[in-house]
């Protein structure tokens, strides 16, 4: 068989994916000239280099890093590519800090259409531009067909937390739960998707980057006590890991808690527990009692935060429960999940 012939352009319509664009010659740099150069050009990444050199303001630095391997790779309210911009935002500004720079690594597996990877790395861009930060460094591995699942990307955020910001410290009974909106969005329109389900109203993903509701919220209360992002398991799973690492119960109102109506009823019909539901543009905060309605207040003025509630209060509990007041006045205990309600999430 004929080599390729390299010097005509990719053909973004009906090309796929080869394993020589993974393989450090020729097809690799010109899928970087011709793809990852031009969308998210800027002056740290247009050298090329294995590495991005650039300056940062004083303060403590933060990093996090992510890995995106939601099926299907596009959904409703947004795909991979915006999926793995604002997973790796939201894990940065949950310390409080302002987010600065992306590195991006992309696993592509071999056949996969050239135009579905335009069409992800492009979403990938706007969504680091429309959050102002700057894709600086990345990776493309190739693996062979059969082996990967079309896309996977990892991305690592780097940032830094602004003098006077205090996010974290020791929890004490009666510091009070807020969300900042309905949950369980993202796993159930995940889920619809994938499972070929429709309803009435048309369940989004949430997704979306949290870090300017983040900004207005330290400025109303700067030593937070606690903030996270509930991804993957949901706001139970993210409580557990709380009253685990804090050593102190949390007590939820059932009542208080916002989930939309189309997501309830899905889950109802599903037999899944919105509480189990993944998020990816909501967020969990901890604060003292007499900061929580001036954070509250702080939230809902944000369009990201505008149906933010408080839904509960820490206690007093060797045991670590999460346990919650249900709608008819019983008790429940929220636990962990032994197993996983829905893989392939994010």
């Amino acid at each position: 068989m004929a080599a390729r012939d390299h010097t005509r352009k990719l053909d973004f319509r009906h090309g796929r994916v080869e394993m020589n664009h993974g393989s450090g010659g020729k097809a690799m740099a010109q899928l970087i000239e011709e793809l990852f150069l031009p969308a998210f050009d800027n002056p740290w990444l247009r050298p090329l280099e294995d590495q991005a050199r650039f300056e940062v303001a004083g303060g403590r630095m933060v990093m996090a890093c992510d890995s995106h391997v939601v099926s299907p790779l596009f959904f409703p309210g947004g795909d991979i590519g915006s999926l793995s911009v604002h997973g790796t935002i939201n894990d940065v500004a949950m310390s409080g800090a302002r987010p600065l720079y992306l590195a991006a690594g992309f696993i592509l597996e071999e056949g996969f259409p050239l135009a579905d990877l335009r069409r992800i790395v492009e979403s990938m861009a706007r969504a680091a531009h429309d959050v102002g930060v700057a894709v600086v460094t990345g990776d493309t591995k190739v693996v062979e067909a059969g082996k990967g699942d079309g896309v996977f990307i990892t991305t690592t955020g780097v940032g830094v937390i602004p003098e006077g910001v205090h996010v974290g410290g020791a929890l004490h009974p009666g510091d009070k739960v807020l969300v900042s909106g309905p949950l369980g969005d993202h796993g159930v329109a995940i889920l619809s998707l994938r499972e070929g389900l429709s309803f009435d109203t048309t369940i989004e993903s949430d997704s979306a980057p949290l870090h300017e509701l983040v900004a207005a919220m330290v400025a109303a209360v700067p030593a937070i006590r606690c903030l996270h992002d509930p991804t993957r398991g949901g706001i139970a799973a993210t409580l557990n890991e709380v009253t685990r690492r804090h050593g102190i119960g949390i007590r939820l109102d059932e009542a208080a808690i916002p989930i939309r109506e189309p997501v309830r009823a899905a889950c109802e019909f599903l037999g899944l527990d919105p509480l189990y539901s993944a998020n990816e543009g909501k967020l969990v905060a901890i604060c003292e009692p007499a900061s929580a309605g001036r954070l509250l207040a702080a939230m809902r003025e944000h369009p990201l935060g505008r149906e933010a509630a408080m839904v509960g209060e820490v206690v007093a509990d060797d045991h670590g429960f999460v346990e919650m007041r249900t709608v008819f006045g019983g008790s429940r205990v929220v636990d962990w999940l032994s197993g996983e309600q829905l893989p392939r999430i994010c």
